[in-house]
């Protein structure tokens, strides 16, 4: 199911043309996106926002339910990631 949904909400340069509606598809998106943020680095919004907006011009949606799902945790202006698969 991962892979299916990714291809339909994906471009092939990485561009995510919708934002799903479903739940459950829009934690496999949040997934792929928090990939982009390396564990154990602290980032300020502004680079939040520069890396979710090369996905997505609603970077600030996106920063949000990366932040409810738990796949970001947002602290005083800093973000890290907290959350997704992370490769081994």
């Amino acid at each position: 199911m991962t892979e299916k949904v990714l291809k339909a909400f994906f471009d092939e340069d990485g561009t995510l043309h919708t934002i799903p509606s479903k739940h459950a598809k829009l934690l496999v998106v949040l997934d792929r996106l928090a990939q982009q943020f390396e564990p154990g680095r602290r980032y300020e919004e502004a680079e939040v926002n520069v890396i979710l907006t090369r996905a997505h011009p609603d970077y600030a949606a996106l920063r949000r339910y990366l932040v409810e799902n738990g796949f970001l945790t947002r602290e005083a202006g800093v973000y890290w990631r907290s959350g997704g698969t992370f490769d081994v």
